[in-house]
């Protein structure tokens, strides 16, 4: 067994510098029988900028899911019973390629299919791109970055013609005076973040948007700032407003914008309709707070320092991309990217979200962010791979769309699963289990035996983070070493082993290593001269843990901060394009429906597969709550712990409610970290941004009625029945 290693958090995007050693016996401690076996690695906080030293919950717990009781440990294929049972590796890989050939056979290679995960390191996301594009022989591959950071993604390429989540180092928020948080909750969803606003929050430039009182939001308390609180689904317009003030008042920056931009005329035109008291009609904020926010970002940016970030809650909407563009045309209006003291960002979520969507698992694109449309990108990464071009498929269908056509005439019909729990996480789920029940074939890798685990024909057991080597690149771009702490169990094998066996047993042409430095050297080729160029980065040097920032072409030394020198587009300026809000997205809701917004919890992750196993997270947050206003409880007559049922056309969800003044009397907050009747997608829907695919996560319309249950409190992990009779 390794003697533990210096290493990355295996959770947020963050990305926290930890050190694994082994874990020492207790000392005469006898465990009970049914105990969860002890962690074998101790963890500790590691030195690092973006979380200097500290470590939230989830970080801290990490080590206890590697000898998890409920650990999968052998290949599991589901019988006639419905039940899984063990099988060898040879029979695994016998089904699969049986699977696969018979599948395309019938209905063609698109009728497999891929869908991956911004979990997965560098190399798994490269190599997964291509095992599917050249063992698969499939056009249909995607990820659940699709349902993170999509519309950040396009708004970012749109703008500046190129995404990276931050392009600064995030330890450049320290010295800022003011910081404008667009629907992200970092006190929970990556606490250590919390140190970079401490700058902003002691000059009282901490403003914060969000529907709720977030953990973050009331960090602008007793002088750090503002909290503005628009109606779910209202960001675009508030974000015209405070850029209608911009430009009325005098305050853009001229001379950045005639240097560095075009478009300007156009957005301007565009904001003519969005004056304050408008968008306070709109919006809910007050005319006043949308102007202070304006005059806030504009002194900022003329003396200490102005920043704008983004994240979900402004960008899961089904115009999550024109939202992301209206901020990001208040920060050009401003003079904010490329600036050496102020920028414009998103914050990246999932742990390799940044990297997960640069190396292929997407969609429309190969690695180093190179469109697969392009005829050029097709060439030179056809000629790493050592192929003809004609062997790479085109553009398969994003994340959404993938699944709805799963088991359908024309759809895919034999399915991997890498790295995601689409029965909780995707949109619509009741929809989504459904489809995977219509499958031939389902094959899902995974640690545990998850929900979408325990639909599948075929689990496969592989490799926990700290039972490999690899890379991530975090939401700076900074690309980070993972090592490799411990050995895994017998019968767990590397995602890589499997889809370089699986290759060779396809005939696949071109090569596939196992072994993660060698898969990282050709990812490094396949990169060379793309948007997200690693072609300069080695293990060598990030073993030395050298600061490596793509882009990070052979010869240089990397790039901390973008746009110094011109932005990505052919021109080298960055575009501004007019955004309005449409009717839907400003729609109200005139009966006694409300507005469900979803999100996370600070000791839970993604669809809580992981982090509901974790004995100390789970005791602190074992059910899902329904955050409901005092004043819209009494009017159902909802007490606080009461059971409420939240339905709508697409489902029902059965919980605990908890009365809280965080939330607008217009609105519920549930997370959707929970399965079963507790799950929230069950009423999110699968309407998807026209640009950017993302769903509509964030606003779904809801009716709230109180339950009729047993005053016992459920037990942690029960599942509540299917259906509750309603209180008349």
């Amino acid at each position: 067994m390794p003697n533990g290693a210096d290493t990355h958090c295996p959770y947020c995007a963050l990305q926290c510098a930890m050190t694994l050693t082994p874990a020492a016996p207790a000392a005469g401690a006898v465990p009970a029988p049914e105990a969860e076996p002890a962690p074998p690695l101790e963890v500790s906080g590691r030195d690092f900028p973006t979380n200097r030293g500290g470590l939230c919950r989830k970080g801290w717990t990490s080590a206890s899911l590697l000898r998890h009781n409920g650990r999968v440990t052998e290949p599991m294929l589901k019988g006639s019973d419905g039940l899984h049972q063990p099988i060898s590796w040879d029979q695994a890989l016998m089904f699969i390629t049986a699977a696969v050939k018979d599948t395309q056979k019938h209905y063609g290679n698109d009728a497999v299919g891929v869908f991956g995960g911004g979990g997965l390191t560098n190399e798994k996301a490269y190599l997964l791109g291509k095992f599917a594009r050249l063992a698969l022989r499939t056009s249909r591959i995607d990820y659940n970055g699709r349902f993170c950071m999509s519309s950040a993604a396009a708004a970012g390429n749109r703008a500046f013609g190129v995404d990276r989540g931050l392009p600064f180092p995030v330890t450049d928020l320290d010295t800022a005076s003011v910081i404008l948080m667009l629907g992200s909750n970092v006190a929970e969803t990556m606490p250590p973040f919390v140190q970079h606003l401490q700058g902003a929050r002691d000059a009282g430039g901490l403003i914060v948007v969000d529907p709720r009182r977030s953990a973050t939001a009331a960090f602008t308390s007793d002088g750090g700032g503002l909290h503005l609180q628009p109606t779910p689904g209202t960001d675009l317009a508030l974000l015209l407003g405070i850029s209608h003030v911009v430009v009325h008042e005098g305050l853009a920056d001229a001379e950045y914008i005639a240097a560095n931009t075009s478009g300007y005329a156009a957005v301007v035109r565009s904001l003519s309709a969005f004056w304050p008291e408008r968008v306070q009609s709109i919006t809910g904020v007050p005319a006043t707070l949308i102007r202070e926010t304006a005059r806030r970002l504009a002194q900022g940016a003329r003396a200490g320092g102005s920043y704008i970030l983004s994240g979900r809650g402004v960008e899961q909407h089904v115009d999550g991309t024109d939202t992301a563009t209206a901020a990001i045309n208040l920060s050009l209006l401003l003079g904010l990217p490329g600036s050496a003291r102020s920028g414009y960002g998103t914050l990246t979520g999932q742990g390799n979200g940044q990297g997960g969507r640069e190396h292929g698992q997407k969609a429309d694109q190969l690695p180093g962010y190179r469109k697969i449309t392009d005829p050029a990108a097709r060439a030179h990464v056809a000629g790493v791979w050592g192929i003809d071009e004609s062997l790479i498929p085109g553009p398969g269908l994003p994340a959404v769309e993938l699944l709805k056509s799963l088991g359908k005439p024309d759809g895919v019909r034999c399915l991997f699963v890498h790295g995601a729990n689409v029965v909780v996480s995707a949109p619509d789920t009741n929809a989504v289990i459904q489809s995977l029940r219509s499958l031939d074939f389902l094959v899902v890798c995974d640690f545990f035996m998850s929900e979408t685990a325990a639909e599948a024909d075929l689990v496969l057991p592989v490799t926990q983070w700290a039972e490999e080597e690899g890379t991530l690149t975090n939401l700076e771009g900074r690309v980070i070493r993972r090592r490799r702490a411990l050995t895994p169990p017998p019968g767990v094998r590397s995602e890589l082993w499997l889809m370089a066996r699986l290759a060779e047993l396809l005939d696949a042409p071109s090569t596939f290593s196992d072994d993660p430095e060698t898969v990282f050297e050709e990812l490094r080729l396949a990169s060379a001269g793309g948007l997200a160029d690693y072609s300069g980065i080695d293990y060598a040097m990030l073993d030395r843990d050298e600061a490596a920032y793509w882009p990070y072409p052979v010869g240089s030394t990397g790039t901390p901060r973008l746009f110094a020198d011109g932005f990505a587009h052919a021109d080298g300026r960055a575009v501004m394009v007019p955004v309005t809000p449409s009717k839907r997205a400003v729609r109200s809701f005139a009966d006694d429906s409300l507005a469900l917004a979803t999100g996370r919890l600070l000791e839970h992750y993604q669809s809580g597969a992981q982090t509901r196993r974790v004995s100390e997270l789970l005791a602190s947050q074992p059910q899902a709550r329904l955050l409901i206003h005092p004043g819209t409880a009494a009017s159902r007559g909802i007490a606080d712990g009461d059971y409420a049922t939240v339905t709508n056309e697409r489902g029902e969800v059965l919980c605990r409610a908890e009365l809280s003044n965080s939330v607008r009397p217009d609105t519920v907050f549930l997370p959707f970290h929970f399965p079963g009747q507790e799950n929230a997608n069950r009423l999110t829907e699968a309407t998807t941004d026209p640009i950017s695919g993302m769903p509509e996560f964030k606003t779904s319309r809801v009716w709230v009625r109180k339950a009729v249950s047993t005053q016992e409190r459920v037990p942690a992990g029960t599942r509540l029945p299917l259906h509750v009779k309603e209180a008349s």
